[in-house]
């Protein structure tokens, strides 16, 4: 049997990249390190050094790893086929989720729901953890996992949009997916935890008044789970509440303003850069109201060393979690070197079946 049929898709995609990799001459190392970047955004776990860099022997032995695992547990390294498949929720070619139903369909069930992550400029749905998946279908829930425009085609503040109209269309028809739209819970790694978290801690995006009946739909949560994400996405927070960017660290095109569109820096002071930047602000946004919120972090304290350590270093949960006990907020925190306690994406799910009303053996 191929790789390609014991591999989830981004699996699949990383070995391609690889094996493009060595087939590349010297003369084309340009390509090459395209080809690496691109698998970094994806599968950020591939930086073994955490530099913020992926060297080609990096790529290799992150493949080979995969490969190891599909071998070992063929079963269990792919994702089981959802029950709806690359349903449209918006416009855009990316508006699309997968679906799986609940075991019990007889009555309308909680919903776990999957933002993947990959710095608003790469990743899939099928990047969703299997043992996650199980773990909330075994737990009596329905999972969904979505995808969402990237940078160059949106800015953040309509990214994070996509992820709400998600949820407000699994509302919407809520009969078609036996679904509770009373008891939807989000969770996700690095963009995808930032995005959960926004979902938490944002106002209610509903409007009575639109033409648009998915629209009118509530964007509330009922539990949010953020592992390695980020705090804010006002950039200019990060340097009081995070660390500074260094210069090296700032790249690509759709950074800087552009990371909302912006023309030029002028545009983060006027009076409709300031209302944007507040409003992708996690950390500002939370009231007393906002759901429970689990974060997790892998990464070690202290000064950032790479681009990789700044994006999901500690402190974006730190803030975060004094901030929730600040308002009154229900918050778990989980941190690298923690006894007992393991970041891992099944502990977030464990705290959003708890939080949407399933029994979770031994409690969350």
């Amino acid at each position: 049997m191929g790789l390609s049929c014991r591999l989830p898709l981004p699996f699949v995609m990383a070995i391609v990249l690889c094996a493009g990799l060595a087939a590349l001459p010297p003369a084309q190392a340009d390509d090459n390190q395209q080809k690496l970047e691109s698998l970094l955004r994806r599968f950020p776990d591939a930086d073994t050094n955490k530099d913020g860099k992926l060297s080609e022997d990096e790529a290799r032995q992150y493949v080979a790893k995969l490969r190891g695992k599909a071998k070992a547990k063929p079963t269990d390294s792919a994702l089981p086929a959802a029950d709806l498949r690359d349903v449209k929720y918006g416009p855009h070619e990316r508006n699309v989720l997968d679906f799986w139903f609940a075991k019990n369909t007889n009555a309308a069930a909680p919903l776990i729901v999957f933002i993947h992550g990959g710095g608003f400029v790469g990743g899939d749905k099928s990047m969703a953890s299997p043992a996650a998946l199980r773990e909330a279908l075994d737990g009596g829930a329905a999972f969904m996992s979505i995808n969402y425009r990237f940078r160059e085609q949106a800015p953040i503040q309509d990214i994070l949009r996509d992820a709400a109209r998600a949820i407000q269309f699994v509302r919407a028809d809520a009969d078609r997916f036996h679904n509770d739209p009373k008891r939807i819970a989000s969770f996700g790694s690095s963009a995808g935890a930032g995005t959960s978290l926004w979902l938490a801690a944002h106002d209610d995006l509903a409007d009575p008044k639109s033409a648009d009946p998915v629209l009118r739909q509530s964007s509330r949560i009922s539990a949010a789970g953020s592992l390695n994400g980020q705090a804010t996405y006002d950039m200019r927070e990060w340097e009081r509440v995070i660390f500074p960017f260094k210069p090296e660290w700032l790249k690509g095109k759709d950074e800087g303003p552009r990371f909302y569109h912006f023309k030029s820096d002028a545009d983060y002071d006027t009076e409709q850069g300031k209302r944007i930047r507040a409003d992708c602000n996690m950390l500002g946004l939370l009231t007393a109201d906002d759901p429970p919120i689990y974060l997790s972090c892998s990464q070690p304290d202290g000064e950032p060393t790479s681009r990789g350590h700044l994006l999901h270093h500690p402190r974006h949960a730190q803030v975060i979690e004094r901030r929730c006990k600040e308002l009154g907020i229900p918050v778990t925190a989980v941190y690298a070197g923690d006894q007992n306690q393991r970041a891992k994406p099944q502990g977030a799910v464990a705290f959003l079946l708890h939080h949407v009303g399933l029994p979770v053996a031994g409690g969350n």
